[in-house]
């Protein structure tokens, strides 16, 4: 004789979650502006300065960091090492720090001197 079969329960309709906003790259596309540039920075606000710290007794010299750099402030030197030769145009994405296996590169705001005004 066949055992009677269970019906299976039926579930709670669960809330439906918010759209997320569409992809960061593709907004800037949309609004014309450089992917690499971020999007908190505005024409009317002074760019910020951002100092790159290579570590080379951590660094295998794999090139990870200048690979993922979007504005090419990193580059590989002949011996192997990246270099850092445009640091003025690093926007301080964190793409080299975040990637580097080494932990090798360290990416931050540049502390105003003493007597600067700016």
């Amino acid at each position: 004789m066949a055992e009677p079969t269970k019906s299976p329960k039926k579930r709670k309709a669960k809330p439906s979650l918010p759209v997320p906003e569409p992809d960061t790259t593709r907004r800037q596309e949309e609004e014309g502006r450089d992917v690499a540039e971020p999007l908190g920075e505005t024409e009317d606000k002074p760019k910020k300065a951002y100092d790159i710290a290579i570590f080379t007794g951590w660094c295998k010299g794999c090139g990870i960091c200048a690979a993922f750099c979007p504005r090419q402030c990193i580059e590989m030197g002949e011996d192997g090492q990246p270099l850092v030769t445009n640091a003025d145009r690093c926007t301080g994405c964190g793409f080299c720090e975040i990637h580097c296996p080494d932990f090798a590169i360290s990416v931050r705001v540049r502390k105003k001197a003493v007597g600067d005004e700016d």
